[in-house]
């Protein structure tokens, strides 16, 4: 599965790593995703999504509505 939020969408991102002598390397700036089993009360079930520690704020702040319509759309699946 792609280290992707289900949510924000937010992805890795790429860079550069500098040295002390300031030498540029690439690298890979991974988000925090945790998988998470979340009670959508709007379907009165659990879901499972893989999100951002930073969405999963805005989840418990705005409440589950987003996550609703987004299984309802088949874009996160359920058991």
């Amino acid at each position: 599965m792609a280290r992707k939020c289900q949510l924000s969408g937010v992805g890795v991102t790429s860079g550069h790593s500098i040295s002390h002598a300031h030498n540029k390397s690439k690298r890979r700036f991974l988000p925090n995703l945790q998988k998470k089993r979340i009670w959508v009360k709007e379907l009165n079930k659990f879901v499972t999504v893989k999100v951002t520690a930073a969405a999963l704020r805005t989840v418990s702040k705005n409440g589950t509505a987003e996550i609703a319509k987004l299984v309802r759309s088949k874009k996160i699946k359920t058991r």
